[in-house]
């Protein structure tokens, strides 16, 4: 199986091209902000490290699905479309990793994506960290978790259900990076309201279609690891759940 999971790898690393995407660069939110981003993410992080840990503990093969959720991650927000000034339109693959292991696994796969690629890539930067990380790793992924059990519990298509998880929580991650932006850099005359309108009109122009790919992207994805024996986290038996 870990022959299948290499060459599943292999395929994402080939449909990937490297960019010079950026989330929110280096420099571009007011240090004041920077300090709120990471104060607000920091409790987020720890948890999730907690989580991670319980979860290996209790199951280590998912040391193999947690480093795929994370591969995944890094390889679809390395592709990006330039969008608003100090920031750029590119796939999350952030909901995958929801549906197979927990929200609560992103917030920490988020922290060593967006290290890595501040760090040796250029993408984002060490003070947006904190708001690079709610926005893609927290408000994104539990978003999507919330769409997904809610059509779950509603019985819909699972194709279906994963697609919409996927394009809202892509959404709602800009939507997130439109506000924190705003707070940043209100309208002179109007306001955060009139700046995040603003901001998420430009988005939208990239953003939309680049969720609908994500969205069939991840089904396509999801649907392979099913069949390869991983089930999503909420369906295993209880005696294999993280609490």
């Amino acid at each position: 199986m870990k022959n299948k999971y290499i060459c599943l790898l292999a395929v994402l690393f080939l449909i990937a091209q490297p960019s010079f995407a950026m989330h929110i660069m280096e420099g571009y939110l007011p240090f004041k902000h920077c300090l709120i981003w990471y104060a607000v993410s920091l409790p987020f992080v720890v948890l999730s490290f907690r989580y991670v840990a319980r979860l290996v503990r209790r199951d280590p093969k998912q040391k193999i699905t947690l480093a795929l959720a994370g591969a995944y991650v890094f390889l679809l927000s390395a592709l990006k479309l330039p969008s608003v000034t100090g920031s750029s339109s590119h796939l999350t693959g952030t909901t995958l990793g929801t549906v197979i292991t927990g929200p609560m696994s992103l917030p920490v796969i988020g922290l060593i994506v967006l290290l890595f690629q501040a760090l040796l890539l250029a993408h984002g930067g060490i003070s947006t960290l904190g708001a690079n990380i709610f926005s893609l790793s927290i408000a994104g992924p539990f978003v999507a978790y919330g769409i997904y059990k809610g059509l779950g519990s509603l019985r819909v298509n699972r194709n279906v259900n994963v697609f919409l998880a996927t394009f809202i929580g892509s959404l709602s991650t800009y939507l997130t990076t439109s506000f924190q932006l705003a707070f940043a850099y209100p309208d002179p005359q109007y306001g955060i309201w009139a700046s995040a309108m603003k901001f998420m009109s430009i988005f939208a122009v990239t953003q939309v279609p680049l969720s609908l790919i994500e969205g069939f992207l991840t089904v396509l994805i999801f649907n392979i690891l099913v069949k390869q024996g991983i089930t999503p986290l909420h369906l295993m038996a209880n005696k294999n759940e993280v609490r």
